[in-house]
């Protein structure tokens, strides 16, 4: 079974994802990152593809994707960086000591370098290190549909789909009939970023969607910070994916258990 279909049939709440830009705050950091995110109780993680010209995201984000560009991330680096990561750690003392990766790991970006890249060799890459599903905003659903899809298929690797406030009932159905693993349930047709509430609009959507009773779960994410969005997130959805709050920690500490750790405090507050 997929690893992200096997995160919700054993998880139905409070699941946690946590998203990282490759590349930053250092290069040469991803799967140090993957590794303590998983040990700090991360029930799933998003790594995301830098690009020089992303629609969805705020500055935090965009700030980080602008500085992993100038470090030298490339895709093609990203998947080398990843090799491996499923691996059982050998250490001095004891060989074969640390288990690998075992949480879901998604790739999120945008269209432009997977399609420069190749999208079955994108795909193929993906299962060599280990990647689950993938997340690309900017992708047109015809465009999934028809070509997209029955590549990720052969290689079952889940493309997640996007849904906001903006998005019909109907539309919603269609994607929860054509889709697998989650749907991304983004909070505003804003861009990303840390926000301190959630009101009364976005309460009422989300409880629009919890109503629909789709197939699929679904997972809150833009805007997660504190006690009080990520209550709402859990309240209405299978869990909450947290972005800009811990970029911008992660950027502040150059640590990523010490940036973990304070958001952790944060959603506390």
């Amino acid at each position: 079974m997929n690893r992200i279909n096997k995160l919700f049939a054993t998880k139905r709440e409070n699941i946690l994802s946590i998203y990282f830009c490759a590349g930053h705050p250092t290069l040469e950091g991803t799967a140090d990152t993957i590794r303590t995110l998983e040990q700090k109780g991360v029930d799933m993680i998003e790594v995301g593809i830098p690009f020089s010209d992303p629609m969805a995201d705020g500055p935090v984000i965009q700030d980080a994707a602008t500085k992993a560009l100038r470090n030298g991330m490339t895709l093609k680096k990203l998947f080398s960086q990843l090799d491996g990561i499923r691996d059982q750690l050998s250490t001095s003392n004891a060989p074969l000591s640390t288990d690998g990766v075992q949480i879901p790991l998604i790739l999120m970006g945008y269209l432009n370098p997977i399609m420069q890249f190749g999208f079955e060799s994108f795909c193929q890459r993906c299962v060599e290190v280990g990647i689950d599903g993938v997340i690309i905003p900017d992708l047109p659903f015809k465009d999934y549909l028809e070509e997209y899809k029955p590549i990720a298929d052969r290689y079952d690797i889940r493309i997640i789909m996007l849904i906001t406030p903006e998005t019909t009932d109907e539309r919603i159905r269609f994607i929860d009939e054509h889709t697998d693993g989650f749907i991304y349930m983004v909070s505003s047709a804003a861009t990303t970023g840390a926000q301190k509430e959630f009101g009364d609009a976005k309460q009422a959507y989300f409880s629009r969607i919890e109503r629909m009773n789709l197939q699929h779960p679904c997972m809150i994410g833009f805007g997660i910070s504190n006690k009080q969005t990520l209550q709402s997130a859990q309240q209405h959805a299978a869990g909450a994916i947290i972005g800009s709050k811990f970029v911008k920690l992660y950027e502040e500490t150059q640590d990523a258990a010490q940036a973990m750790d304070a958001l952790l405090d944060a959603l506390k507050q």
